[in-house]
């Protein structure tokens, strides 16, 4: 009987309903998926999910499941978060309650395309479709987030404090939505003539003024090095357009303390034995991060800087349930600084191939003398 080959097609469906599945699987957080807080407004939520329904599109990233996953992690979390019946629920009771909701009989799931729903097809794509007026954008404030390896290992919850822009009210009113607009002036029999006029209107005016505002950063286990973080509309407020975005950048940290640096999902260690050790073979326990005891054991010669592999004993890797990366650990040979004469005697005796080493301490011998 012949075995038949999967496609690539139907493999490619595979692993994306396993990011799928990962995701739903780990409880995400809806306003992180959307990168925003929980006192968001609805209109803040909103241009949060169409930014990241743009960058993560499957037109936009073809072949590339991890952002198929991440699109559909986004849409579950806008159908959630933009519902106001749903996000009271999910405030108070997470997705278990959300559930029960559903079974219950309330309005829930199956909210077909969300991305279709929100853009009324595929408007920003191909040209197709009524683009929107784009608003100004204040820039986006990247911060470098340190964190140490048993962090990235055990995942991190990190309060942030920081001073931002903010709009308050002031007095009097202000020129705003200004806009370019075509104006058409009558200037003779049969005469026209066409330009350009700003049209503003009157809005209640605002300063800019420093505030001090917290936030919870939530770094996730094995979080990549140079993986960011998004808050959206965190930045610095502009008064004329959207506050800017706040994004945090992970960098891992050495661990100097126990000579442990990170390479990708692997932990690459430096570790001390012996001279007896290295040469009668040695038992150590390596105590993790996470409490656990990894076992390190040779039972042959271990020469300087000999390295040995213990899979799995890395990192986490990032959105992939109960996979680790490697622990590779380097050897180092502890010499004595001084030996006694009888030592080394018994050494040249157990090595007796040794000449150069047999010479050496015979010299020592015959200075002594």
């Amino acid at each position: 009987m012949s075995r038949t080959r999967s496609s690539p097609v139907v493999a490619r469906v595979a692993v994306f309903f396993a990011f799928v599945f990962a995701i739903v699987a780990r409880a995400s957080d809806h306003y992180a998926a959307l990168g925003v807080q929980r006192s968001s407004s609805s209109d803040q939520i909103k241009r949060a999910y169409r930014k990241l329904a743009l960058k993560y599109h499957p037109d936009k990233n073809p072949g590339d499941d991890e952002a198929s996953a991440k699109f559909a992690e986004i849409g579950n979390a806008y159908e959630v978060l933009s519902n106001e019946e749903k996000r009271k629920i999910y405030d108070r009771y997470g997705d278990d309650g959300l559930k029960q909701h559903e079974q219950q009989g309330g309005r829930g799931g199956g909210g077909g395309d969300i991305f279709s729903q929100f853009f009324g097809g595929f408007g920003g794509f191909g040209g197709q479709g009524q683009q929107e007026p784009e608003t100004p954008k204040g820039q986006t404030i990247r911060v470098d987030m340190g964190c140490t390896i048993e962090e990235i290992y055990l995942g991190k919850r990190a309060r942030v404090t920081r001073d931002k822009l903010v709009t308050k009210p002031a007095r009097g009113t202000r020129k705003c939505n200004c806009r370019q607009k075509l104006v058409t002036r009558q200037v003779g029999p049969g005469m026209y003539q066409q330009y350009t006029e700003q049209q503003c209107e009157d809005c209640p005016n605002v300063k800019l003024t420093r505030e001090e505002v917290e936030l919870f950063v939530e770094v996730e286990a094995g979080a990549p090095e140079g993986h960011e973080i998004l808050f959206f509309e965190e930045g610095d407020a502009l008064i004329d357009g959207d506050a800017g975005d706040l994004q945090f950048v992970v960098r891992t940290q050495e661990d100097k303390k126990r000579k442990i640096k990170r390479a990708g999902n692997d932990l690459h260690m430096t570790m001390e034995v012996t001279l007896v050790e290295a040469l009668n073979g040695f038992t150590k326990v390596f105590k993790h991060y996470d409490g656990h005891d990894v076992n390190i054991q040779r039972s042959d010669v271990t020469v300087p800087f000999q390295v040995m592999t213990i899979p799995n004993e890395g990192l986490p890797k990032h959105g992939q349930f109960k996979k680790f990366g490697n622990l590779v650990i380097t050897f180092q040979v502890k010499f004595p600084k001084f030996m006694e004469y009888s030592q080394k005697d018994a050494i040249a005796k157990a090595f007796p191939d040794a000449q150069i080493f047999e010479q050496k301490v015979y010299a020592t011998f015959d200075r002594n003398k």
